[in-house]
């Protein structure tokens, strides 16, 4: 069941994108504004609306931890926002000044990545709010953007209907024509699936095109081939071009929105269509899930934006954690542990855990007393309850030190390399990566994609013996 709660109708032209975190909604339109709600109550807050963009703005995206908002407009700018009192923090120029059409923060890191109108994508610190990197697709406009779950990866949709994977160093790994029409959005799901072929732990992918599709895609990381992205099926429903898709936080539903004014719910196991809803006049532009609950936004060119609840009686589902290192526990987000809390059945502590600031560094340091005196829990069970199902979290924990550097890892399988190699383009891999890179008769370099002049694979001794020293730093 899908129950239409409050319409909020405080924009005078067009809605153009909605997102939600653990405490907020934010609307952003063609009226250059952007408001920003209270969740609990879909107040707006004392300080919205947010002016500062010249032109239309077309994306707006919460951090992982709620604090900062982001919002991306014609002006060619990024400005990022204080979500607790609506300040102006940081505004980012794209470079050559194109249009910015999308954004998105990493889940894992610090970092913003803004797309443009010129196909320019732009990775942003956002602590020093310096550019860390970027790239270019290869043609047309840059509409469409998303992170993995692990922050490591990202795709991005182009109009020319492009989908292209690429790694946090701005490197391009993949390349596919997905929409004829052009890509509109797309959007990761935040649990891992598996592949019924080889039973490997992949990512689903969800875009949408002007060709009125939406396509179900996996992200495939083979040891040898590196990254694929695998076609899963179309769902099928809408009968204009599909704006907006956007998976729920357990990633077992799927919603769109579409120029033919609806939008549909889907359930991605089976790709049956759950609800369709038809209360909006005009073209749907955006729809976003909240993180932790089956709360719904959806907008529209009709100004409004529409919240629903869906009542699916389903449980609450989140992070599956196998072999995480402490610094990654210890880097989670407050959503994260939010998703972690479900995941353990212990649903009904998401919010207090909000209201007092538990983060993964936090999570890990909680005790009996803490739970008693600070986060005020008295049933003497449920303590104990909490306390084992982070026991259990600690002994997942692998040790990991440092990261690994990033020149010790092969481009193809991302692992530590024993053996690399030179390869004629100049970088170096794995030599058995390499060597089947090769045996598949691949000709081209894994990191350019251009012709490789020689198959010959120089010993590179000296980054050898430089991994060699840097594992024995590692075990003293």
């Amino acid at each position: 069941m899908a129950t239409l709660i409050h319409t909020l109708s405080d924009h005078s032209d067009d809605i153009n994108c909605c997102a939600i975190s653990s405490s907020c909604l934010a609307t952003c339109s063609s009226d250059k504004t952007v408001r920003v709600y209270s969740l609990s109550t879909l107040a707006e807050l004392p300080f919205s609306p947010l002016r500062g963009h010249a032109y239309a703005v077309h994306c707006c995206r919460f951090s992982p931890s709620g604090r900062l908002l982001a919002s991306c407009s014609t002006d060619g700018t990024t400005a990022l926002w204080d979500t607790r009192d609506g300040r102006r923090v940081a505004v980012l120029g794209q470079p050559r000044h194109s249009p910015v059409r999308v954004c998105c923060f990493c889940p894992r890191r610090e970092r913003l990545l803004s797309g443009a109108a010129d196909g320019s994508a732009a990775l942003w610190d956002t602590r020093s709010f310096q550019l860390h990197g970027s790239g270019n697709v290869k043609d047309g406009s840059l509409v469409a953007c998303a992170f993995s779950p692990n922050g490591n990866f990202f795709v991005t949709g182009s109009s020319s209907g492009d989908l292209t994977i690429w790694d946090d160093k701005m490197r391009c790994l993949y390349n596919e024509k997905a929409h004829d029409l052009g890509v509109t959005c797309c959007d990761i799901s935040s649990h891992p699936v598996s592949d019924n072929e080889n039973g490997s732990k992949c990512f689903q992918m969800a875009s949408c095109g002007q060709d009125n599709q939406i396509k179900l895609w996996l992200i495939l990381f083979a040891d040898f081939l590196g990254v694929e992205l695998k076609y899963k099926y179309t769902l099928n429903g809408h009968s204009a071009p599909v704006l907006a898709c956007a998976f729920s936080y357990d990633g077992q539903m799927l919603v769109s929105g579409s120029v033919d004014k609806c939008v549909i719910i889907y359930e991605t196991s089976t790709g049956n269509i759950l609800h369709t809803l038809s209360q909006h006049t005009r073209y749907v532009t955006t729809c976003a899930f909240a993180p932790h609950s089956y709360l719904l936004a959806t907008g529209s060119m009709d100004k409004t934006v529409h919240i629903w609840q869906l009542d699916l009686k389903q449980p609450c589902a989140g992070h599956t954690v196998e072999n995480v290192s402490k610094e990654a526990v210890e880097d989670w987000s407050e959503d994260d542990v939010s998703a972690w809390l479900c995941a353990q059945d212990l649903a009904d502590f998401v919010e207090l855990f909000k209201m007092n600031n538990i983060d993964g560094k936090e999570l890990l340091n909680l005790t009996k007393e803490s739970l008693a005196n600070e986060l005020k829990i008295e049933s003497l069970g449920l303590r104990n309850k909490v306390l084992q199902k982070i026991e259990e979290l600690k002994t997942t924990m692998i040790s990991v030190s440092v990261p690994v550097p990033d020149e010790f890892l092969c481009p193809i399988t991302r692992e530590l390399m024993k053996d690399p190699v030179i390869a004629a383009d100049g970088y170096s891999y794995e030599r058995e990566a390499m060597e089947h890179w090769i045996s598949n008769k691949r000709r081209s370099s894994p990191m350019t994609n251009l012709p490789l002049p020689s198959l010959m694979l120089t010993p590179n001794r000296t980054l050898k013996m430089t991994i060699s020293r840097w594992l024995e730093t590692q075990q003293k």
